[in-house]
């Protein structure tokens, strides 16, 4: 049996995993929040990291019951993200490996999402929509490659919602995304915004610069509520996650996605907030894969790249 432990922090949230052929053995994390109307910045976020890495560590460990010995392979994000909490997450797996006398694997975060995704789903060869604060895509497997058929030209949704969110100052707890889409449920009033798509791919720079320079000016002069804002704001991304779907972790998302599967004669497979919200299982399971197809990183090669497309991984795990 293969084990491997993996290392996430590629952005506000440090995570440790531990897979054992398919099972995940443990799967803590800490998220770093900052105050309403601050983002995380990367030496901010990397000091977190840095504070809290080892107690996750044990604590993934503990959890597993498992010791040191136990472990076949170390694997961390390479990337893409945040340079300063990828340096500290690789520089820790480095350290980690060469202790315990292990070897290591630097894994693309965006294929982390998608093996975890095929693991907890049983989703044997899915078209993958994939959507976070840095990233934007749809995805699909053909010839050793995920390749990409559709993606942001932008900032990613996510990104959108986050810096929506600082403008009129709503909690980071526990996230952006999810109190917005509280807040929506009570406004009523639809404010008219702007949106791009363009082919396959689609645009939210544009919505953003909008709302960010009107936003001020329509809740101090009583135009709408900030519930208003969130709402249309909600309603003007279903009309962008609507695109999405047809040119194929929000509940709203995935009642949509639902809609357009079953019309379609399609099935949908959705991960839930333990697994879709980054974690170090999914860098473990994507390291697992790859170490088994012979796959390993030596210590020259193991830096970080925050710059790491999902296309350029050549997937020899897969048929």
């Amino acid at each position: 049996m293969t084990v491997v432990l993996g290392f996430e922090g590629s952005a506000n949230k440090i995570g440790v995993g531990i897979i054992r052929d398919g099972e995940v053995l443990s799967n803590p994390r800490r998220t770093y929040i900052t105050p309403p109307g601050q983002g995380f910045l990367p030496s901010d976020t990397a000091r977190h990291h840095r504070a809290v890495i080892l107690t996750v560590l044990k604590e993934a460990l503990e959890q597993a019951g498992l010791k040191p010995a136990d472990i076949d392979c170390v694997a961390y994000t390479k990337g893409p993200g945040m340079g300063a909490p990828l340096v500290t997450v690789a520089l820790v797996a480095r350290t980690v490996a060469q202790l315990w006398g292990k070897p290591l694997l630097g894994v693309n975060h965006c294929i982390g999402h998608i093996e975890m995704g095929r693991l907890i789903t049983n989703a044997n060869n899915p078209t993958v929509l994939y959507v976070s604060g840095g990233n934007t895509q749809v995805i699909a497997y053909s010839e050793r490659r995920y390749r990409i058929f559709g993606e942001t030209i932008d900032i990613a949704v996510g990104n959108c919602l986050d810096r929506f969110a600082r403008v009129i100052k709503i909690s980071n707890d526990p996230s952006p995304g999810y109190n917005i889409e509280q807040m929506a449920k009570k406004g009523s009033q639809y404010v008219e915004l702007p949106y791009t798509v363009k082919g396959m791919d689609v645009s939210f720079s544009g919505i953003l610069s909008y709302i960010e320079e009107a936003a001020h000016k329509m809740l101090s002069s009583g135009q709408c509520t900030a519930e208003d804002l969130c709402f249309s704001l909600q309603v003007r991304h279903n009309t962008q996650y609507a695109q999405l779907s047809k040119t194929l972790c929000n509940l709203r998302l995935q009642e949509m996605m639902g809609v357009m599967c079953k019309e379609r004669g399609a099935k949908l497979f959705a991960t839930d907030e333990r697994f879709c919200i980054d974690n170090g299982a999914m860098i473990a399971q994507a390291g697992w894969e790859m170490f088994r197809s012979g796959q390993v990183t030596e210590l020259e090669d193991s830096w970080i790249t925050q710059r790491y497309r999902t296309d350029e991984v050549e997937v020899t795990w897969r048929d």
